[in-house]
C-alpha cells in the first residue's frame, strides 16, 4: 500500500492534429480515469492566451470534473490570484464546495499564467494585486471557512455565500521562496511546483517549515511538491514517449509555445534541429522508466524533501499514453487497494 498520498496536476494541453477545445474534454475524461485509478486530488491549471495549454478557467473546469466524480479532490493550481477580486474567487469555490461537499481545494498563485498584455487585459490593476497578494489569500481564507475577516477590516460585514458546514482547502501554489513564505505566515498548505523549477524546493520548504506560524484548521505545516512523471510498460517506450516532453521543454526555453507533438515527429525535430543530446540529458533526468522505476524515483525524491504529498504532472501527444502512465504508477502504488481501504 503506498506510503505517499498521489495527486495529478492535468494542464489542459493542445496536441497537434486536433482541436483545442479538445483538451478540455480530454481533462474531464482524465479526472474520472484518475478517480477510478485510486489517486487523492486532481488540480487544473490557469495559463492565457497560450497556443499549447487552453485551461483558460479553472473554476469552470472544476465544476464540471466536480460533477462527474464522487471520491477524489478536485481543485486548482492554481487559481492565477492577481488577475481576480478575491470576493468573486470566494463565491466562486463557495460554490463548488456546495456542488462537491468536502473535495473542493482551492490553490492559488501569484504568477500571470501569460503574457504581459494578456494580463493587463484581465485585470489593469494587476501590478496593485500582485502586492496585494498575502492579504488578498488572507481574506479569501476567511471568506470561504466564514471566519470574519481581520480586525478593523473595511469589508468586515461581507458574508459569502452558499454558506455550509464545510469549507475549501485554501493553499499555495508557488515556485519560489516566496509563496513558502506566504502560506507560512498565514498557517495553510503550501505546494512547491517542482515541474517549473526543479531546483528550488529544498530551500523553499526549509523556509516554509522554519517560519509556519500554526492556524486554527492546520497546526503543522503541509508541504506538498508537483512533479513531471511518465510512466510506460517500459524504459524504452517511456523515453521514446517522453520525446514530446523534451521539445516542448526546449521550446518554453525559447520562449516558443506549440502544441504537443507525436513522439516520433518530436525526434526527428530534436535531430533537425541538433537537439538529440538535450533531449537526452532531459530524458536521463525526468522520473520516467516503467512503473515500479518511476515509483522508486518518486519515494525517493519525496523523502529527500520529507514530504508525504506528490502531485504528477505527465504530458504525451497521445492522451492513450497519459493513461497509461497514471495507470502504471497507480499499480506500482497499490492505489486502488488505498482507495478501497
Amino acid at each position: 500500500m503506498s506510503e505517499l498520498r498521489l495527486s495529478v496536476l492535468d494542464q489542459s494541453p493542445t496536441v497537434a492534429g486536433a482541436p483545442q477545445d479538445r483538451a478540455i474534454r480530454d481533462t474531464i475524461a482524465m479526472a474520472q480515469h484518475c478517480e477510478a485509478l485510486g489517486y487523492e486530488r486532481f488540480w487544473v491549471s490557469e495559463h492565457h492566451g497560450s497556443q499549447s495549454i487552453v485551461g483558460s478557467a479553472p473554476e469552470i473546469l472544476v465544476a464540471a470534473i466536480a460533477a462527474r466524480t464522487t471520491r477524489i479532490r478536485v481543485g486548482t493550481a492554481g487559481v492565477m490570484l492577481p488577475h481576480y477580486a478575491p470576493l468573486k474567487v470566494a463565491e466562486q469555490f463557495r460554490v463548488l464546495e456546495a456542488i462537491a461537499p468536502g473535495r473542493i481545494d482551492l490553490g492559488l498563485g501569484r504568477a500571470p499564467g501569460g503574457d504581459g498584455r494578456t494580463s493587463w487585459a484581465l485585470n489593469p490593476m494587476g501590478d496593485d494585486a500582485v502586492q496585494r497578494f498575502p492579504a488578498n489569500v488572507r481574506d479569501i481564507i476567511a471568506w470561504t471557512s466564514g471566519k470574519p475577516l481581520a480586525e478593523g477590516h473595511a469589508l468586515a460585514s461581507l458574508k459569502v455565500t452558499p454558506q455550509s458546514s464545510t469549507a475549501p482547502e485554501v493553499f499555495v501554489l508557488g515556485s519560489s521562496d516566496y509563496g513558502a513564505q506566504v502560506a507560512a505566515y498565514l498557517g495553510i498548505p503550501f505546494c512547491f511546483a517542482a515541474f517549473i523549477n526543479e531546483h528550488g524546493a529544498e530551500q523553499a520548504f526549509e523556509i516554509y517549515r522554519r517560519y509556519y506560524q500554526p492556524s486554527e484548521r492546520h497546526s503543522a505545516p503541509q508541504p506538498s511538491v508537483c512533479v513531471f512523471a511518465l510512466a510506460a510498460q517500459s524504459e524504452a517506450q517511456a523515453r521514446h514517449v517522453f520525446a514530446t516532453r523534451a521539445l516542448s521543454r526546449i521550446n518554453r526555453d525559447r520562449g516558443v509555445r506549440k502544441p504537443l507533438l507525436p513522439a516520433q515527429e518530436a525526434l526527428e525535430e530534436l535531430r533537425a534541429r541538433g537537439d538529440e543530446a538535450r533531449a537526452e540529458q532531459l530524458a536521463d533526468e525526468a522520473m520516467i522508466g516503467d512503473g515500479a522505476a518511476v515509483a522508486r524515483k518518486l519515494r525517493h525524491y519525496a523523502r529527500g524533501l520529507g514530504v508525504a504529498d506528490v502531485a504528477i504532472l505527465t504530458q504525451a501527444h497521445d492522451i492513450e499514453d497519459r493513461k497509461a502512465s497514471y495507470a502504471e504508477i497507480a499499480k506500482a502504488f497499490d492505489l486502488s487497494l488505498l482507495s478501497a481501504a
